[in-house]
């Protein structure tokens, strides 16, 4: 595989992607760079979204698509944002509106474990019979106010306690390698280098 098509307009999501896939030598192209448009997510979880992104972008490039479906889930709110946490806060998306609600929905709440969940489906033809679908999560806690300049999201307000900071004050390579999105590469990675 010498190109794939990665199913993301987030430009902040496709930089931390590449990085990710660097190793491999493969040429990444941005779903928009093609004028793919976004595809629909209506599905209750991680997996569908994924899944859905990822046939979309093959359907639309005739080439391989890889499509990262992810978000924070906090234990004290039932899972939520979960799914919707990119647009938790309404339309249109904004990480800061997203990152006051949950700090809003979190007042007066004394739990405030939470992980993140990424679940990366690469297809190599739009009717793939078999994708390959890797999962990573990531635990920590939320602040009660951000910290952190780098990263995006809930990155500010992700508390990683092994690192005494936020996913926002971590070095990009540091996040890369302990993240839910790193922790999912790798595993693609390996299944990818096994065929």
């Amino acid at each position: 595989m010498k190109q794939l098509v990665l199913a993301s307009n987030n430009a902040k999501k496709i930089k931390e992607l590449n990085a990710l896939l660097a190793p491999l030598g493969i040429e990444v192209i941005p779903q928009g760079q093609l004028g793919i448009p976004e595809a629909e997510e209506p599905h209750a979880t991680f997996v569908e979204n994924a899944l859905a992104k990822a046939r979309h972008a093959a359907q639309h490039s005739g080439l391989p698509a890889l499509a990262d479906d992810s978000g924070l889930c906090v234990r004290a709110l039932g899972g939520a944002p979960g799914v919707i946490s990119a647009r938790y806060a309404g339309e249109p998306k904004s990480d800061a509106r997203n990152n006051e609600k949950l700090l809003a929905d979190l007042a007066g709440e004394r739990d405030r474990r939470a992980h993140f969940v990424s679940v990366l489906v690469l297809c190599r033809t739009a009717d793939d019979p078999q994708p390959i679908i890797a999962e990573g999560e990531w635990h920590g806690e939320i602040l009660a106010a951000p910290r952190g300049a780098e990263g995006f999201g809930y990155d500010p307000l992700f508390f990683v306690p092994g690192k005494q900071q936020t996913a926002a004050e971590l070095a990009a390579e540091t996040k890369n390698r302990l993240s839910h999105r790193g922790q999912a590469m790798a595993r693609l990675l390996e299944r990818l280098t096994a065929e």
